[in-house]
């Protein structure tokens, strides 16, 4: 049996993903939400998804954005073990509290984070890709 890869996308994915003006990153998109890969996401991303949302095309899309969201991507909850290791990540880095979020999340699966963030990619404590 072969274990599937893990990745948390980190809210920078979703912007390009929603936002992106490069044909060229469309298309990397595109490919990396066609990998096998679990797909996960931190609640914290859900918070910031909605919120650029509702800033540039209001709340219906915001709504719908979140609910695919929901469909396509495992949620995790920030858990008191995740909010510790946040933390301990920003004791560290002294990285905005939501990126040391999603660095807990990712570390706590022992999965890939996809984010070209510079406050995650530089985090030893977790591996990070980009599309």
């Amino acid at each position: 049996m072969t274990v599937r890869k893990r990745s948390v996308y980190d809210t920078r994915f979703f912007a390009a993903l929603y936002y992106s003006k490069t044909q060229n990153e469309i298309d990397s998109i595109k490919q990396e939400l066609a990998t096998r890969y679990t797909k996960f996401i931190s609640t914290i991303t859900i918070y910031e998804v909605f919120k650029l949302t509702l800033q540039i095309d209001g709340k219906e899309v915001a709504d719908v954005r979140i609910a695919l969201l929901r469909k396509d991507f495992k949620v995790i909850a920030v858990t008191e073990m995740v909010a510790r290791e946040a933390a301990l990540i920003w004791h560290k880095y002294h990285v905005p509290m939501a990126d040391a979020m999603i660095a807990a999340t990712a570390k706590s699966l022992k999965a890939d984070c996809v984010t070209n963030d510079p406050h995650l990619t530089s985090m030893k404590e977790i591996k990070t890709r980009w599309i």
